[in-house]
């Protein structure tokens, strides 16, 4: 059980959290919600220890491990699935100690430890989580050197998550997920044996892998059960009596102040007068959140063309030689709200960058209207902003005729106060260099948006908003998001990117996160070798070959282990009266070998097979 007893943290001298408590019983699973900057990171590594507490105490069971993501896995040589094995310290030092350990009751020991915490297992555990979050077979067997950092931001994901701890502390896990991961991840909570909290602003996860909702606000910390939508609705209904409250405060004020005004200068009143002064002076308003007011966006409305706006008929794309999507047969109206569906990989982002026009057609024809504008908004956007520069920088590079006043009444309609308009956007929260993006993409009142996760860094408050200024919205939508309430509210038409290919999604996404959900089990052996590449350089063979050499050894001990188990499985005097729990305790760990083994076969005839394929 998590224990938050008055606790008391202040950062520059003002207060962030002051007086807070809450108990998380163990097991729960658990949503801390509250605004940008209220401090709910800052919660976190207080959890941690990393912070040291000025007031009240924070109490966990001895013994109790605490784990979270890091802040990114090393772009080394290490392969995925190794540095995932790695992260549960326990298991990598026993089975490096079983090799050398010579004492028989240690033997035992470890033997018995490595059955307890599932170690035989855990090469596929692994592999699964892997999986889940959207790396193939062949790619878990690279090394971490070979993807960028979003990509190994997920194996610090898959790495925490295996490891398992007690508690686990997930700060915006979806943030570098695509939809399916983030679905496979919802799932994967609801039914993680520990206790977890999980900051988040996405509205799906929160109602689906949570019991609980832990809100942080007015630095006060309030427990509420049930999922989001319940906390939700129970907020409101606190907010709307606290609202009423107010409303007969201050009639019941308006009405002591309206006899005062009458009364106060009569002799034979005076007395009353001043008694309804002391009755105004004590009647105190009842305490509303102080939470800003939502900031809307406001979209600029473009003019309406004639349909189609993008007609493709055949049409191909991909780079350099390699065809990625092709057979397009695609129309969009100014009026369409689409999805784009699909895991990583099968090509999202490469056909929005050929409906923006960064991308061209390498077969076929794309026929755009003449006068179609187009924004888009990338999923690494922020990142293209210019960090020296303010809001109003970029603005004034972009309009340069418009004057300073008309410019920050651009900024206010996304947000963005006139203090904010000011600082750098090293300066700026994530949530505002997205909507400062927002804005940027939107300047030109484009008749076509094209969003690739655009609610990453967006509170909660603000995706609402956004999901009303894209239902007011009188241009094409195209969306491409993690976030099933945004893409639920807004499209109204979804399209399957799949094996190269563009379809019609004729169900709804609930449908489609049951396909997805019952299609994560592991493939026949055969499928989960993709095509090897042609040519490998020599740094690649010799990859190639060390990892085979890896995955033999991998083999060798294991068998080792199987004939030492199945030595002791042979002694009769396993099976004398008294000690059939003994036998039973053996024979399961026998079998637990074995399972590990044929995943430990299965990785080296990947490895062989990839190394088989290639030419030097």
């Amino acid at each position: 059980m998590l224990r938050i007893e008055n606790i008391t943290y202040s950062v520059d001298g003002r207060p962030l959290i002051e007086g807070a408590s809450a108990v998380i019983p163990t097991g729960h699973k658990v949503g801390l919600v509250g605004r940008n900057g209220t401090g709910k990171t800052t919660l976190f590594k207080l959890i941690r220890g990393e912070l040291v507490l000025e007031g009240g105490e924070i109490r966990l069971p001895k013994r109790h491990r605490i784990g979270g993501v890091a802040q990114e896995v090393p772009g080394n040589e290490v392969s995925l699935i190794d540095t995932v094995l790695a992260a549960d310290t326990e298991r990598a030092r026993l089975m490096a100690e079983s090799e050398t350990a010579t004492d028989g009751a240690r033997i035992a020991e470890i033997q018995t430890r490595l059955n307890d915490i599932d170690a035989w297992s855990a090469e596929a555990r692994a592999s699964s989580i892997l999986k889940g979050l959207g790396f193939t077979f062949e790619e878990q067997l690279q090394p971490c050197s070979a993807f960028s950092g979003g990509w190994r931001m997920r194996v610090a994901l898959a790495a925490v998550l295996f490891s398992a701890p007690d508690l686990l502390l997930l700060d915006e896990p979806t943030n570098y997920l695509d939809l399916e991961g983030a679905l496979w991840l919802e799932n994967y909570l609801a039914k993680y044996p520990h206790t977890v909290i999980i900051v988040s602003h996405d509205r799906g996860l929160l109602n689906r892998a949570v019991g609980g909702i832990l809100h942080l606000e007015d630095r006060k910390l309030t427990y509420y059960q049930g999922n989001y939508d319940t906390f939700a609705e129970t907020r409101a209904a606190k907010l709307a009596v606290a609202e009423a409250e107010n409303r007969k405060v201050e009639a019941r004020r308006a009405h002591l102040q309206s006899f005062v005004d009458r009364f106060r200068y009569k002799a034979s009143k005076a007395v009353q007068a001043q008694s309804r002064l002391k009755m105004i002076e004590r009647l105190k308003p009842i305490m509303m959140p102080s939470e800003a007011a939502l900031r809307k966006f406001s979209f600029p409305e473009p003019e309406e063309l004639s349909p189609p706006i993008i007609n493709m008929e055949s049409a191909s794309v991909g780079y350099d030689e390699r065809v990625v999507l092709s057979k397009l047969d695609l129309r969009i109206d100014q009026d369409d709200r689409i999805a784009l569906l699909g895991r990583n990989g099968e090509g999202k982002s490469t056909l929005s960058k050929l409906l923006a026009n960064k991308l061209q057609p390498m077969g076929g024809r794309v026929t755009r209207s003449n006068r179609l504008r187009i924004g888009y908004f990338a999923q690494h956007q922020v990142d293209e902003l210019y960090a020296d520069e303010t809001p109003i920088d970029h603005l004034r590079r972009l309009r340069p005729g418009e004057t300073p006043a008309k410019l920050r009444a651009r900024l206010g309609g996304f947000g963005l106060n006139a203090n904010q308009a000011e600082l750098t956007v090293t300066q700026l929260s994530g949530g505002q260099k997205a909507r400062l993006s927002l804005l940027l993409a939107t300047l030109d009142a484009p008749h076509l948006l094209i969003l690739d996760e655009p609610t990453n860094h967006l509170d909660m408050e603000s995706r609402e908003a956004l999901v009303e200024a894209l239902t007011d919205y009188s241009g094409a939508v195209i969306l491409v998001s993690h976030d099933m309430h945004l893409l639920s509210l807004v499209a109204d038409r979804l399209w399957l990117v799949k094996d190269g290919r563009v379809t019609p999604f004729d169900e709804d996404l609930e449908a489609y996160r049951r396909m997805l959900l019952a299609s994560d089990k592991p493939s026949d052996k055969a499928a989960k070798v993709k095509e090897a590449r042609p040519v490998a350089t020599r740094d690649e063979l010799l990859a190639l070959k060390a990892e085979v050499r890896k995955c033999e050894a991998r083999v060798s001990k294991l068998n080792e282990m199987r004939d030492k188990l199945a030595k002791k499985l042979a002694d009769p005097g396993l099976y004398e009266d008294g000690k059939s729990g003994e036998a039973e305790v053996w024979q399961r760990k026998y079998a637990e070998v074995m399972d590990g083994l044929d995943r430990a076969e299965d990785l080296w005839m990947v490895a062989l097979e990839k190394l088989e394929g290639v030419k030097v």
